[in-house]
């Protein structure tokens, strides 16, 4: 509970505990960064990890000189796609396994083939919005990877999803971080940043759920 307690505190006031860091450990931050954002879209059992705050932060930390912009964007970006990469190679390696069960009450191999099928069409785009939304942006690359997507073309999804996101959102703190009133309210900036995304997945996927049942 006590270890929740802090992972809570950590992703809550994440602008507060790097900018503690940076003046404990200075150019160390840029490790820690690595290791959080890669964990985060490398590792499916880690979804929780701050991951558009973070970049947020890191934007603002960026604009009063805490820390390096070109160097952050690089880190970040490196751990992102490396992290994506890793998530989906992880699914590849699991997907061969699942495509040789048979069919049962616990696995649908024609779902299976309707995912597979779906990633080849459509699963760049996925991969590019999923960066967006907390917890499907891990899981995504998983999926891709058990669906057996096309690693060429995952890897450009991966890149251009991972650019955007992490140059956006490192950028959007940079330029608004620090004004006056969003530095007062920023841990309600962090629950926007969390909450919003969310509930768009939540609700697409809702929809998504309607469309299947009227078309099944």
């Amino acid at each position: 509970m006590e270890i929740l307690a802090l992972l809570i505190d950590f992703i809550l006031h994440v602008d507060r505990h790097i900018e503690s860091f940076v003046a404990s450990y200075g150019l160390w931050v840029y490790a820690l960064l690595f290791a959080i954002v890669f964990v985060e879209t490398g590792l499916v059992v880690m979804p929780f990890l701050p991951g558009d705050s973070l970049l947020f932060v890191v934007g603002a930390l960026c604009g009063v000189g805490a820390m390096n912009l070109p160097l952050a964007i690089a880190v970040l970006l490196v751990a992102a796609i490396l992290g994506d990469q890793c998530n989906y190679t992880i699914g590849r390696y699991f997907g061969p396994k699942v495509f040789q069960w048979e069919q049962s009450r616990f696995f649908n191999k024609k779902a299976f083939n309707a995912a597979h099928e779906f990633y080849e069409r459509h699963g760049g785009i996925t991969i590019v919005i999923a960066r967006f939304m907390p917890f499907i942006r891990t899981f995504a690359p998983f999926v891709a990877g058990v669906a057996e997507m096309t690693r060429s073309k995952f890897t450009a999804f991966n890149v251009l999803g991972g650019a955007i996101w992490v140059v956006g959102l490192v950028l959007l703190g940079y330029a608004f971080g620090n004004i006056p009133l969003v530095k007062q309210h920023m841990e309600k900036v962090i629950w926007a940043l969390i909450i919003i995304p969310g509930l768009i997945a939540i609700v697409g996927g809702w929809r998504a759920q309607r469309q299947q049942k009227a078309a099944g």
